[in-house]
């Protein structure tokens, strides 16, 4: 990034950082004074975080909108967790009492997304998806009614959850929640429920195996096998047959087996019973495989796990894309569209000169742009976007 590019960048994001205190100003996280805070200027020296500091120390006793509107930091940051001491340069001096538990979802690491191939859009797209699969954990099967939901303002989303049962957990109690919610070590062995039922004519009771259905893992595969029995059920028994024959281990017979206990047993199915036949148990079982990575939310692990962590901090900006890190309502959420409802304010309505260095395609505002090489006039807020991201540098108007 040019000289150039970086004062202009520095000085338009102290412009909405002004706007912003004049307006709304920007919040900051419950105990705020006994959280670390940190910082990336826009500097000669790249990425380099001021971290380590306390609130008082970053703002020198100011609020938290005028310390943003005199610094016009590239980056800002604030910790999950909560200390004795948190401007202290150590982590054991710092004298942690807890930490939120915060989730991170990165669209361009997602499952089935190529950032060499796939727009922005279509990425954040695929994070928001996952962060409704990860709030169907949070809030159905963990219960958390007060989660924070917040689009980064450059790859995904992140989740807050500062329910005060949490606050202690400690990295391998926070490693659980992370392999809960990924499916990782389930079995569909180990989530099946035995019950011993009498049967005319046995002289000891047989085992029963079934699904439970009140909740948890149990209960979303048992949803996604009776959607796929009624799959089976409407379809023409060929089709039905070839989608059996899918699953590793189920050949023309078994598939055949499997089809008629779906059919004769709808009903028990539906209450959770998968021993109907031993082949619809193993189409069972491999149905669960696909739900276990389906239905996974692929979080960033090392945030969740991390006590120490330091998250963006939603109000301010992001110095890789010039958008807002937003706070999004729970009941928002589905038609929250970050590449119009992040786009700042202070962006829009003026027009800027450009060298565009690297070729981008982008959706901005609810336009769609498609910038070559050379120096060109653009709206600011495209501008911005690209600079931050590295695509262009700011030309002489």
């Amino acid at each position: 990034m040019e000289a150039r590019t970086r004062e202009y960048l520095r000085g338009r994001f102290g412009d909405h950082y002004r706007r912003l205190a004049r307006t709304e100003g920007v919040p900051a996280p419950p105990a705020a004074n006994e959280r670390e805070w940190g910082y990336i200027p826009f500097s000669t020296g790249g990425t380099t975080m001021v971290r380590h500091e306390s609130l008082l120390d970053l703002t020198g006793g100011a609020d938290l909108g005028a310390f943003l509107a005199r610094e016009r930091p590239r980056h800002a940051y604030f910790s999950a967790g909560r200390y004795d001491h948190p401007g202290e340069d150590s982590m054991g001096a710092k004298g942690w009492r807890g930490s939120d538990l915060v989730f991170d979802i990165d669209a361009d690491h997602l499952p089935g997304v190529d950032p060499e191939t796939d727009a922005y859009g279509e990425m954040l797209d695929a994070g928001k998806d996952a962060l409704f699969d990860l709030l169907d954990f949070l809030e159905t099967d963990f219960g958390f009614e007060d989660v924070l939901l917040v689009f980064s303002g450059g790859r995904g989303y992140h989740a807050h959850v500062r329910d005060p049962a949490v606050q202690e957990l400690g990295r391998e109690e926070r490693r659980e929640v992370v392999d809960y919610v990924r499916g990782i070590g389930l079995t569909f062995d180990g989530l099946v429920r035995h019950e011993q039922v009498e049967g005319l004519g046995r002289k000891t009771p047989a085992d029963k195996r079934t699904l439970p259905t009140d909740g948890g893992w149990a209960a979303r595969v048992h949803r996604h096998l009776l959607e796929f029995v009624e799959e089976l059920l409407a379809a023409e028994e060929e089709a039905a047959l070839a989608r059996l024959r899918e699953f590793d281990g189920i050949g023309e017979g078994k598939a055949r087996a499997a089809l008629r206990a779906a059919r004769e047993n709808r009903e028990t199915i539906e209450e959770g019973n998968v021993d109907v036949h031993p082949a619809f148990y193993g189409v069972a079982r491999g149905l669960f495989e696909r739900v276990r990575e389906a239905d996974g939310a692929p979080i960033d692990e090392p945030v969740t796990t991390d006590i120490n962590r330091l998250i963006r901090l939603p109000g301010s900006l992001h110095g890789g894309t010039g958008l807002r890190v937003c706070r999004i309502d729970r009941e928002d959420l589905d038609g929250f569209d970050p590449l119009v409802d992040a786009v700042p304010d202070t962006f829009t309505g003026n027009r800027i000169m450009l060298e565009v260095t690297e070729p981008l395609s982008v959706s901005l505002a609810g336009e769609k742009f498609n910038l070559d090489g050379g120096v060109q006039s653009v709206p600011e807020h495209l501008g911005v976007f690209a600079m931050a991201r590295g695509h262009a540098e700011k030309a002489r108007e």
